[in-house]
């Protein structure tokens, strides 16, 4: 199994930055990606952004892009979401999830974090 564990949310105000931190441990051999989703109360989940461990190569929603940035660092098994340039929309709970590949596709993720919450609010 593959236990994660995000961190780093918080209460922002508009145009404000927050990263976020999911770190890994268990069996970290077992996938290659690692996805941020997020969901808003009485919203469905979304996917915001992955990456892939081993080529480092990136995804990343249309409402974030050139907003957010994921990264990884394989050696501490930590994958980070910095968000910039923060709104309102992006309020949610935010959880990094395992899969084989990138992908948007939730259900095609097996091991979730419990999720870090995020408010953009002036």
């Amino acid at each position: 199994q593959v236990q994660l564990v995000e961190s780093g949310g918080g209460l922002v105000r508009p145009g404000e930055s927050l990263r976020l931190s999911c770190v890994a441990s268990g069996r970290t051999k077992d996938y290659d990606a690692i996805g941020w989703f997020r969901q808003a109360p009485g919203k469905e989940r979304e996917g915001v952004s992955c990456i892939s461990r081993s080529d480092g190569s990136t995804d990343y929603a249309d409402s974030v892009k050139g907003r957010f940035t994921i990264s990884r660092d394989n050696a501490k098994n930590t994958v980070y979401l910095q968000m910039n340039s923060l709104k309102p929309e992006d309020t949610a709970v935010y959880y990094c999830a395992t899969n084989e590949y990138c992908s948007f596709y939730g259900p095609a993720y097996n091991y979730w974090g419990q999720g870090t919450q995020v408010t953009v609010s002036s």
